[in-house]
């Protein structure tokens, strides 16, 4: 289906659904890959808090976002 044709369709969804119906439309056809939570879980089960807010920290200095 092109992109042209699923703009259309969402369109016409969004005319015919309240924005919940819509939201929830969206919600069970959007893809989902793998379970963040897990992973998360998983990445950090061996490192205290604080290992895990200094490496937070790191990353956020390395992407140029740290505010201190």
């Amino acid at each position: 289906m092109s992109a042209e044709a699923v703009n259309k369709v969402f369109g016409i969804l969004r005319k015919e659904l309240s924005a919940e119906e819509y939201v929830t439309y969206l919600q069970m056809v959007t893809p989902r890959i793998g379970d963040a939570t897990k992973e998360l879980r998983k990445k950090t089960k061996d490192l205290s808090l604080d290992e895990v807010i200094k490496g937070a920290k790191e990353i956020e200095k390395k992407d140029g976002r740290s505010e201190g």
